[in-house]
């Protein structure tokens, strides 16, 4: 039996993993919420979500912009981990692309709400915003270059101005019901598609 297993301590570098992975299934658990219901959902529905309990998440995050800011940049790296992995995966570079897009439709409708959250402090939402930028119009351009090699896609589409249109078709979800910016963006997607490989 080893000294751990003795004493009955789990070593410090195990706990840190638990943490660690805890943290991920709070913050997974936050953003699935924050899709469907908002920035300001209740703190309970993320934990029943998480399967833990309302003091796990204040423990791990004291105020609701601490959680916010936390599962932005958890999408924010979920999306950009996303690009090569479905460019691999994918039947086509396209398909790649139109996954992603899906992804990050759903980032969009959690970071509406973050300029609410962060009201006071406007500096800090500057600089998510450059991050933001920083990690994901790569991803995007090389999408978009895989698609255009394929000949799935013209050339000349700005990975930048493509997530700037999507962003804009995401607007007005929270207080329109009769809005589904996802019927619109999937039509901006066919707009990009070559006729002849529809």
């Amino acid at each position: 039996m080893s000294a751990a297993g003795q004493s009955g301590e789990v070593p410090a570098r195990s706990r840190r993993a638990d943490a660690q992975r805890n943290q991920q299934t709070l913050l997974a658990a936050a953003a699935a919420v924050f899709v469907t219901s908002g920035v300001d959902a209740p703190i309970r529905e993320i934990a029943a979500r998480a399967g833990v309990g309302v003091g796990t998440i204040y423990r791990h995050f004291p105020t609701r912009a601490d959680l916010v800011v936390a599962v932005y940049r958890h999408q924010v790296e979920a999306c950009a981990e996303a690009g090569p992995r479905l460019l691999a995966d994918a039947d086509s570079p396209f398909t790649a692309l139109r996954q992603w897009v899906d992804l990050f439709v759903d980032f969009l409708v959690t970071k509406h709400g973050l300029a609410n959250a962060m009201q006071s402090d406007s500096g800090g939402f500057e600089t998510l915003h450059t991050y933001f930028l920083d990690r994901l119009v790569p991803v995007c351009g090389q999408l978009l270059d895989a698609a255009a090699d394929a000949g799935e896609v013209g050339p000349g589409t700005h990975p930048y101005e493509l997530m700037r249109g999507i962003g804009n078709l995401c607007v007005g979800r929270d207080d329109d019901p009769r809005y589904d910016p996802r019927r619109l963006v999937e039509l901006l997607l066919r707009g990009l598609r070559r006729p002849q490989s529809v």
